[in-house]
């Protein structure tokens, strides 16, 4: 299989669902994708963008608690070299109930803004071009 034109699915468990959806819609600009209920005892909500190659799918298993992210370095890392659209999208993460702090690897901090969700979990937002 080539993997070069493969969809990626990032999947984690929440303790808040309906809110982490929420928040990474409106601090990302993504769409809700797909959903399900109580599938074998598993409710979970895929958010992207229709026509890109990846996407996010938080889930919560019933009865069970998952508590925060093991680290402060788990990271969903976007590049965005436009100024005007990093800055207006920090403003979104913001609005949205993110938390900007600092990066546990300052090296986060140089080009880019840290924002934590309900989780723990990190998003950065990188003010450049990704290179290789």
């Amino acid at each position: 299989m080539d993997l070069a034109n493969a969809v990626l699915r990032i999947a984690r468990p929440t303790d808040h669902l309906v809110a982490i959806a929420k928040m990474y819609c409106q601090g990302l600009g993504f769409e809700q994708l797909g959903e399900f209920e109580d599938h074998q005892g598993f409710d979970g909500i895929m958010l992207g963008h229709p026509h890109h190659a990846y996407h996010l799918e938080f889930t919560h298993h019933r009865g069970v608690l998952v508590g925060r992210a093991p680290t402060q370095d788990n990271l969903l890392v976007f590049y965005l070299p436009d100024i005007a659209c990093w800055q207006c999208r920090c403003d979104q993460m913001l609005a949205s109930g993110f938390e900007r702090v600092q990066a546990y690897n300052p090296y986060w901090d140089v080009h880019g803004q840290t924002f934590e969700d309900l989780d723990g979990y990190r998003v950065v937002l990188q003010a450049r071009d990704w290179q290789a």
